[in-house]
């Protein structure tokens, strides 16, 4: 069992990785990519911050996009162990120790939901668990712009709080990390960064790395983000959060805070079919399956009754570092909980996650409907998806089948064979067989 990162097997490796560093031969040798230019992986890069640093020195074992699929084998560096092939749950969700729903109570003030992945961070800072935070503030001119920081101080956790729905450098700051002499992190990030962050864990001058991840998909560049803002919203310019929610609707936040609910068969899927950056068309780290905790809102029912910022998000345990984050805040009583659940459905959850999928190829290829549909046919499709398909986990088992797959399509499509063959995943293969 894993307790603070010193599994046998990684502390090996962290003591092999100290001595090289020590030596500071590839830190002096190594040579950050500058801006403007081309990263290693190129159309592909999903600007996770890796190759702004001397980390870049190791990014063909580190990055999400560059050579085999790693995820297993860091599974089992992080966790302990691999996820069980034999168990359809963790094939989907990876290692599982504890799955609920949680949510802060009273809510933090300004949080895109109630605060639970802010609450841990000031607990784990306040508790003395750690001395730094890795997390994603905004830019001063532009809320949805990120800005990667270094917060020592609640205030500048506070500050972080809300989703940046762009790609953002959040590992660029690691190098300000060993500079302030963090010895004790919280890394807070989503699915590629957290792989990046892994393959570089043994060559970081830290003790402990704690992982809280985020579930996260179909992002892109802070250009495309308000091409769809623009779409969706007949008031983008107040948009301060949005989501897309279980059921089947965006629900965008507005300024004065009330919520504006589109259809996602509203939305133009044609215009709106270059908006996902390449590297998320990509990935198949959707449930961030290397993170210690991991938190979204996909496994958990949707209560129409209930505003995104007092709702209950899923959270997910993977190992005893991942219970530690929990045991932080749960011990101020600020966490409600409840058990997870889930519905089938009448409606097979195979051919959604088909009839999905063709839809969105039709969009990428040109064909299909031009605009989205009508308001009123796009509520009615949402009412009755909503009522009739998967909700809870079985939602989240549509959404990640229906990701894997697209992405498969996409990678076997836009790659070269043999890269495209090194780079999905064992654990995807059993993703795609029909149940």
């Amino acid at each position: 069992m894993l307790i603070h990162g010193h599994h046998p097997r990684f502390t090996s490796i962290v003591a092999t990785a100290t001595k090289v560093s020590s030596q500071g031969q590839w830190r002096d040798k190594a040579k950050p990519i500058e801006s403007g230019s081309m990263y290693p992986a190129k159309e592909n890069c999903s600007s996770c911050g890796l190759c702004d640093t001397y980390f870049v020195s190791h990014v063909k074992e580190a990055c999400a996009f560059l050579g085999d699929s790693n995820i297993m084998t860091l599974e089992e560096r992080v966790h302990g162990r691999q996820r069980d092939l034999d168990d359809p749950d963790e094939v989907l969700f990876g290692v599982i120790q504890e799955t609920f729903n949680a949510r802060v109570d009273p809510p933090i003030k300004g949080a895109q939901w109630t605060g639970v992945v802010t609450g841990i961070a000031v607990e784990m800072l306040t508790q003395g668990k750690v001395d730094a935070v890795v997390c994603v503030q905004s830019q001063e001119e532009d809320e949805f712009a990120p800005r990667p920081f270094v917060a020592t101080c609640v205030e500048d956790i506070i500050a972080a709080k809300g989703v940046k729905p762009c790609l953002s450098p959040n590992l660029n700051v690691l190098a300000t990390v060993e500079a302030l002499d963090v010895r004790r992190l919280l890394f807070i990030g989503v699915g590629c960064q957290v792989e990046a962050l892994r393959g570089i864990q043994p060559y970081l001058n830290a003790d402990d790395v704690y992982v809280i991840g985020l579930n996260c998909t179909d992002n892109g560049e802070r250009e495309s983000l308000s091409k769809f803002l623009n779409a969706a919203s007949e008031d983008p310019d107040t948009v301060t959060n949005y989501e897309f929610m279980p059921d089947y609707r965006v629900h965008l936040k507005h300024q004065d805070g009330h919520y504006e609910k589109v259809p996602y068969f509203c939305l133009p899927a044609q215009e709106l079919s270059d908006v996902i950056a390449p590297s998320c068309l990509s990935c198949f780290q959707y449930p961030n399956d290397l993170a210690d905790l991991t938190v979204g809102y996909m496994k958990t029912p949707y209560d129409s009754k209930t505003p995104m910022n007092e709702h209950f998000q899923s959270v997910l345990v993977r190992n005893e570092r991942g219970r530690e984050l929990l045991d932080a805040i749960r011990s101020v009583s600020k966490l409600e909980s409840q058990p997870p659940y889930g519905h089938e459905g009448l409606l097979k959850r195979q051919s959604l996650v088909v009839q999905t999928v063709v839809a969105d190829d039709e969009a990428k290829c040109g064909e299909g409907p031009t605009k989205g549909a009508p308001r009123w046919l796009g509520e009615v499709l949402a009412w009755v998806l909503s009522g009739l398909g998967p909700r809870g986990i079985d939602f989240a088992k549509y959404s990640i089948e229906y990701h894997y797959l697209r992405n498969y399509i996409h990678v076997m499509r836009h790659w070269n064979g043999k890269a495209a063959e090194k780079h999905i995943p064992e654990h995807h293969f059993l993703v795609r067989k029909p149940k």
